[in-house]
């Protein structure tokens, strides 16, 4: 099984034995306020969920991943990243950053850490060129943790139906340029 670890943080691909920790974390309205998703009502939608985040790890190499904490090993939330294929924003094939957590995790620099990780993996492992984020326009703690890692507000956005900021972080290290043939 593929994980990411950071001083704090074990970061894995999701296992139906997550189901209770995520029925937890989509369960509650507090968590989805800015998400604009219906909260959970049955533990048998979470083992859905996984499933569908199993097969984009199958399809794509990549997707969300459940956060555990590494003193405790408490199920703490998720991050990852996600393809999409189809176009969104003028883009295709593009990386979007995400994660949530349980509440009794919020303020204590876990996304951001769980953030950073994803990002030094896209950049450095995956060799992508950018990624995104999108924000809802009221959600200013997800958007400093996005500013802490120097993604940059790019626009707002109709994304879900929703108007959304747009940011972007780019792979400095990557000069794609130098990669094209002579």
């Amino acid at each position: 099984m593929k994980q990411i670890e950071t001083e704090r943080l074990i970061i894995r691909e999701f296992e139906l034995s997550d189901a209770e920790g995520l029925f937890e974390l989509d369960s509650n309205p507090d968590v989805l306020k800015f998400i604009g998703i219906d909260v959970v009502k049955e533990i048998q939608e979470s083992e859905d969920l996984i499933r569908v985040l199993q097969k984009q790890y199958a399809e794509n190499g990549i997707g969300r991943w459940a956060v555990i904490e590494k003193s405790t090993g408490d199920f703490m939330g998720w991050s990852g990243l996600k393809l999409y294929r189809e176009c969104i924003n003028n883009q295709i094939n593009i990386y979007e950053l995400g994660y949530r957590f349980i509440p009794r995790f919020w303020g204590k620099g876990f996304a951001t850490e769980s953030a950073r990780a994803w990002v030094n993996y896209a950049f450095d492992e995956l060799k992508i060129p950018k990624l995104f984020a999108v924000t809802d326009l009221e959600h200013h703690s997800s958007k400093n943790v996005l500013h802490k890692l120097g993604f940059k507000d790019i626009e707002v956005i109709k994304y879900n139906g929703e108007d959304v900021n747009w940011l972007e972080i780019k792979n400095e290290s990557e000069n794609i340029c130098s990669k094209a043939s002579l």
